[in-house]
């Protein structure tokens, strides 16, 4: 049966946010290692954003101590009888205010920073890069693909075969199918077979993934073909006909 190579990993990174692309640090075949600089985007009014909340920040916190500072004047005033209780709540009310407007700003500093960083994509993890679809100067987009990534270290095989074959294979583990791949002189055996529990309505197929030995060298979208055992493949003993 005919099958094509899988990545089991295999991510299409996209923007969380719009903006230019100003630099891509990768081309198509490159490796690239976790949490390395991909593409980089037009940062500059978030990173301005950013710094207007953290000046906000300051002078929220620059309030709260003001208000700090009143309230223990006005219990120090309180406990002399110089104020009323009434002033000493309100001193206190103010100074709940002030912590709570500075609580709020770091929260949205902490948020401005956080999506400044959105202008820089990472790789997620280990891999070879397999598209880059965007050149320097196009217009990021949320949703909009800016490159392809693909774990080498994990591949597999996915074939359609008939619902018997697949019921087959579920019944006996133990008859184990082959892989064979262009350029490879032998035949592998996979690590582990998967069927899939939905059957095709139109063609009563299954699909099958068989993992492919750590090591393979195979990309994703290569031809495959996948050998299953005669029982397996008819249902039935395997048997010679004339």
């Amino acid at each position: 049966y005919d099958g094509t190579v899988e990545a089991v990993r295999q991510t299409v990174l996209a923007a969380q946010v719009a903006g230019a692309v100003m630099a891509l640090h990768v081309r198509a075949g490159d490796r690239v290692k976790a949490g390395q600089l991909l593409v980089r985007l037009d940062a500059r009014a978030a990173e301005q954003q950013a710094g207007a909340a953290a000046a906000q920040v300051l002078a929220a916190r620059a309030a709260q101590e003001a208000a700090t500072s009143e309230l223990q004047r006005q219990r120090q005033l309180h406990q002399q009888n110089y104020i009323s209780l009434a002033a000493l709540e309100r001193a206190e009310a103010q100074h709940k205010t002030a912590a709570a407007q500075a609580e709020a700003q770091l929260a949205a500093a902490q948020a401005a920073r956080t999506e400044s960083g959105w202008y820089a994509v990472r790789a997620p993890y280990d891999g070879i890069v397999a598209d880059v679809p965007v050149v320097q100067g196009d217009l990021a987009m949320p949703g909009r693909a800016l490159l392809t990534l693909y774990d080498p270290a994990a591949l597999r095989v996915s074939a359609t075969v008939p619902e018997t074959a697949a019921q087959r294979l579920r019944s006996s583990p133990s008859e184990r199918p082959a892989v064979e791949l262009p350029g490879v002189a032998e035949r592998l055996a996979p690590t582990r077979v998967d069927v899939l529990p939905a059957v095709d309505p139109a063609t009563h197929t299954v699909t099958v993934r068989l993992d492919l030995p750590a090591g393979t060298a195979a990309a994703p979208g290569a031809f495959a073909r996948v050998w299953l055992p005669a029982g397996a493949a008819t249902g039935e003993p395997a048997r010679a006909w004339v």
